[in-house]
C-alpha cells in the first residue's frame, strides 16, 4: 500500500518569501521533508538555460521535486519548456489548469507534450471563481481527455467551492494523479482561512486512508500558504498531523 508520509512533499508556494533556493531548501528540510512541488517562484520554467543549475541545486541537497505548477496551459507552443523541465527533473506530474478560452484546443496540444515526454496532467481544481473548480466541468473535461489528464484535487479549494474532497477523490480516484493537502476554515464571509491541516473542516484520516488507495497519485503536496513571512512551524504541525494521521 503507498504510504502517504513517506511520499509527502511541500509546494514551494508556501515559502514563497524565501526566494533564494538555499532558503528555501533550508526550510523545506526543517519542517521535516525532502520532497517538493516547484512552482514558478521558485523556477524560470520559460528558460532552458536555467534547468540544469535549478535541478541540481535540489538534487545536491537531497530534494525530490516531484511535480511543478500549477501551470496555466493556453496551447502555446512555448509550453513544452514546461515538460522538458518536468521531465529532467525527474517528475511524474504536472499541476495544471486550462484556459477556458483555448478550451479544447489547449487540451488536445498539452495531451500531445504528454504523451511525448511521458508525463501526466493533474488538474488543480482552484476553487468555484474558476470554471476548473466546478465538478460539472472537471467531468466533461475528464471525460473528453485521454488519460494523460487527470485530477491533482486540491482539498481546501474544494471545499470551497461546496465540493465534499473526500467525495471528490473516491469520485475521481482511478485518473487522481496527485493531491494538495490543504485545510480552511471559513468566515461569515465565505472567505477560506489557512489553518494546519486537519484543525480546520478538512477529515485528515479519511483522505490519506484515500491516497493509500488511490492507484496513480503519486506527487502528494502538502500546503499551507498563512504566515508567509515564517511558515515553517505551521508546516511542522502539518507534517505532524499528517504522519500520526496516517
Amino acid at each position: 500500500m503507498f504510504n502517504v508520509s513517506a511520499n509527502l512533499g511541500v509546494q514551494s508556494w508556501c515559502f514563497r518569501e524565501f526566494k533564494p533556493l538555499d532558503a528555501l531548501i533550508a526550510q523545506v528540510k526543517a519542517i521535516g521533508l525532502s520532497r517538493i512541488e516547484v512552482c514558478g517562484v521558485h523556477a524560470d520554467f520559460d528558460n532552458e538555460s536555467t534547468f540544469a543549475g535549478t535541478i541540481n541545486t535540489f538534487k545536491n541537497a537531497g530534494v525530490t521535486i516531484t511535480s511543478i505548477g500549477v501551470q496555466g496551459f493556453k496551447g502555446d507552443p512555448k509550453e513544452e519548456k514546461w515538460f522538458a523541465f518536468a521531465k529532467q527533473a525527474g517528475c511524474t506530474m504536472i499541476s495544471t489548469t486550462f484556459n477556458v478560452d483555448a478550451y479544447p484546443a489547449c487540451v488536445r496540444a498539452t495531451e500531445k507534450l504528454a504523451d511525448k515526454y511521458d508525463l501526466v496532467m493533474g488538474i488543480h481544481n482552484h476553487g468555484g471563481y474558476d470554471w476548473l473548480g466546478n465538478e460539472q466541468m472537471l467531468t466533461h473535461v475528464l471525460k473528453n481527455s485521454s488519460p494523460r489528464i487527470g485530477m491533482c484535487i486540491d482539498t481546501a479549494w474544494a471545499m470551497q467551492a461546496g465540493i465534499d474532497p473526500i467525495k471528490m477523490t473516491e469520485k475521481y480516484i482511478d485518473r487522481l494523479y496527485g493531491v494538495h493537502i490543504k485545510d480552511f476554515t471559513f468566515l461569515p464571509t465565505g472567505k477560506g482561512e489557512d489553518v494546519v491541516v486537519g484543525t480546520g473542516n478538512l477529515k485528515l484520516k479519511e483522505l490519506l486512508a484515500l491516497i493509500q488507495k488511490a492507484p496513480k497519485c503519486k506527487a502528494i503536496t502538502l500546503e499551507y500558504e498563512g504566515d508567509e513571512k515564517n511558515p515553517g512551524p505551521k508546516l511542522k504541525e502539518c507534517v505532524d498531523k499528517i504522519q500520526h494521521a496516517g
